[in-house]
């Protein structure tokens, strides 16, 4: 009997969640009172504190429990990976990004989309680019393609961007070093005069 009524508040959390946030959230207590490990109501009380509250680090402990409960549920893992990235936990993101790699039945190629996002964040362009294109190969939809041909030309723009700006201070680099041995070496002569 208990698993069929915490069944239903997980899916009346399901159904309720992101337009009626109190119905939801109620529902997820009720959930996770008769049942405090159950991986569907530990996600989605994570998916609340992430993305309507803000609260990352509670959103992590969430996502945490969910995994610690059951490991082989797929749908925890991008989400999870990318509050990692956005909250700057880049090792730990890589770490759930390797092991996300093992899980049977994982979106491959949703996958390789945060390893690309992950790249992305921490300024890794070509590493990114290159993901991102297997991410199209292991894709088994066209909306997936489209996104992931998005993401791909705003890491390009970046990649070019950021070749520039390194081309700028090599030169300005350059000229420093020229002005301060022009310093230097006229220092030196007006010490012998």
């Amino acid at each position: 009997m208990e698993t069929n009524l915490h069944n239903q508040y997980v899916f009346k959390a399901l159904e309720a969640y992101p337009w009626e946030l109190e119905k939801a959230i109620e529902a997820l207590n009720y959930a996770l009172a008769y049942e405090p490990e159950n991986v569907k109501a530990l996600h989605l009380m994570a998916k609340v504190h992430y993305e309507q509250l803000g609260d990352n680090e509670t959103a992590k402990t969430y996502f945490e429990k969910a995994l610690a409960s059951r490991m082989d549920i797929p749908d925890i893992y991008p989400e999870y990976i990318r509050l990692l990235i956005i909250n700057d936990d880049y090792k730990e993101a890589q770490k759930l990004i390797d092991f996300a790699k093992t899980v049977k039945g994982i979106d491959k190629a949703g996958i390789a989309l945060t390893q690309g996002q992950l790249h992305e964040s921490m300024t890794l362009f070509e590493e990114a680019e290159k993901v991102l294109k297997d991410a199209k190969q292991l894709a088994l939809n066209n909306d997936f393609i489209s996104c992931v041909d998005d993401i791909l030309s705003r890491v390009k723009k970046k990649r070019k961007i950021q070749a520039k700006e390194n081309r700028i201070t090599e030169n300005q680099s350059k000229k420093e070093v020229e002005i301060e041995s022009k310093t230097w070496f006229q220092n030196r002569l007006n010490s012998f005069l």
